[in-house]
This record gives structure tokens, sequence and C-alpha cells, in this order.
């Protein structure tokens, strides 16, 4: 989950933190951002207009979410590929912010007359403190906070939107909610964590539960470092060879495939600083 300069200077000062200087004037050194951003803002002047299913799900939602157009139309695309391929299993997004790309794979199921089980993680609180462990830790402590959507309103958008019948919202940080939660199979997993612990705890508690043939869509792979380090090393050490697929600047997705190396434990984790 990231904001661009565009998105955060746009919004009031009410609402989230003016975006830190430092951070654009670091992004915008990247030409690869920069053709990104420009493309952003091209296909969401289409969408405003598109008369296509997408654009319309995406005009419903697009003030409640921060995720590119382009990662938005690979969850709708992963949606839609999992039901018509009659792969089964639930929709599960860890860090929904204020609900809106989460809202729309719901409002995509209901385009298709399915029913699938949606859960949604997050801190309702916005996001937690990155460690040590993430390499552009100077950046990304600068976001502590940020990207908050409570509870009350994320649940509120997806009643407005009559999509709530079958979602359960989980509170708190993935370290403590991930482990306990009851999900036996997943379809679509949104991994949205931005920080290299968020990330990596939600590939040791997730990854096994993915049915083959599922989606994984990464969020902020090209953004954070800290979450492309979480993801390499997984895929790494699992040996997993299924091909990152690139989506924009920052989304990746990969379609997962039978596997043979083991599961990894998924345990609890009683103290974690905030």
């Amino acid at each position: 989950m990231h904001t661009s300069p565009a998105d955060t200077l746009s919004s009031s000062s009410s609402e989230r933190p003016l975006h830190p200087w430092r951070e654009i004037l670091h992004r915008v050194q990247d030409p690869r951002f920069v053709a990104d951003a420009a493309l952003r803002v091209a296909t969401q002047a289409w969408d405003r207009i598109s008369p296509s299913e997408f654009s319309s799900i995406y005009r419903q939602v697009r003030g409640y979410t921060m995720c590119s157009n382009a990662r938005l139309r690979g969850l709708h695309r992963a949606v839609r590929h999992v039901v018509l391929s009659g792969i089964q299993g639930g929709i599960v997004e860890c860090g929904a912010a204020r609900g809106g790309s989460a809202a729309l794979m719901a409002l995509t199921l209901q385009r298709l007359k399915a029913r699938r089980r949606i859960w949604l993680f997050d801190t309702f609180e916005g996001l937690p403190a990155p460690t040590s462990q993430d390499p552009d830790f100077e950046l990304a402590d600068l976001f502590t906070g940020t990207c908050v959507g409570t509870l009350e309103e994320v649940r509120a958008l997806f009643q407005r939107l009559q999509v709530a019948g079958n979602v359960t919202f989980v509170k708190g940080l993935f370290q403590q909610t991930l482990p306990e939660a009851d999900i036996t199979a997943i379809a679509v997993l949104h991994i949205d964590g931005d920080w290299y612990e968020s990330v990596k705890v939600c590939l040791d508690c997730l990854y096994d539960k993915v049915v083959p043939g599922g989606m994984i869509q990464f969020d902020d792979y090209g953004y954070w470092a800290g979450a492309r380090k979480a993801v390499d090393e997984f895929l790494y050490q699992r040996e997993i060879k299924a091909p990152l697929q690139r989506l924009d600047y920052s989304g990746r997705f990969l379609i997962k495939s039978v596997e043979t190396s083991p599961p990894a434990p998924c345990a609890p984790i009683g103290e974690v600083e905030i």
C-alpha cells in the first residue's frame, strides 16, 4: 500500500499528512517511476468514462483506494480467473487501508454472481513502523501511522455497496492475527503490507493455503525495498519457480503451481513493536 505524490498532495491534511517531499524527490529520480505515474494519470482518465465492467466498478471504489488502476485491474482479473476457472477458495487481503481494493474484488464477485468468503486483515489504525530489516527504513519510517482506514469506515463502505454479507474483518497486526486465522483454502491472496516483516508473515502464514492455480498479488514489490526483500527471500528459500509477472512499477503477481517443497511453520509472535 502506498500513495503517489499526486494522490497525497490532492488530499486534505485532515485526511492524512502531506506526502514527505524527501520521498518524492527520491522517487522522481527513477525514470520508470515517472513514466508509470504518467501512464497512471492517463488510465485513470480513461476509466472515469469507459463503459467497461472494470471501469464501472472502479468508479465506485476509486475514492477509497490508493492502488493504481493497473493493480486494481490485476485484482479484477484474478477474481474473474478463479471464478470462471472453477478454482475453489476464498479471497484474502492483507492491508485493507480504506477498503477500496477489497470492495472492488467483492463487486467483481457480485457481477459474476459468485459467493466466496472474503477476509480483510488490517490494523485499521494505519501502517505499523518498519524495522531494521527494511533496507529503505529511513524513507519507510516517514509513513508510520499513515494510510488509515478505520474498521467502522471500511465496514460502512461494504455496507453502502451492498457487498458486506460474506466478509470477515480482522483487526490487529498480521503477526498476531494471521497465525490464528481459520482459513483453509485461498483462491486470491492480495498482500499489501509495505514492510519486510509484514509481507514475510503474510507469506509464511498464508502461502501454503493458496490452492494450485490460485493467484497472489503483491502491491509493493517495486516500491518498497523491504517488501521486495521479503518476497525474493521467500521464493528463493522455498524454491518456488512460478514467475513474478509485472503489473506496473510497483505491482507483481504470480499464479501458484503445485509445489514440491514442504510447507513452512507459521507460529504466533508474542510481542511486536509498533
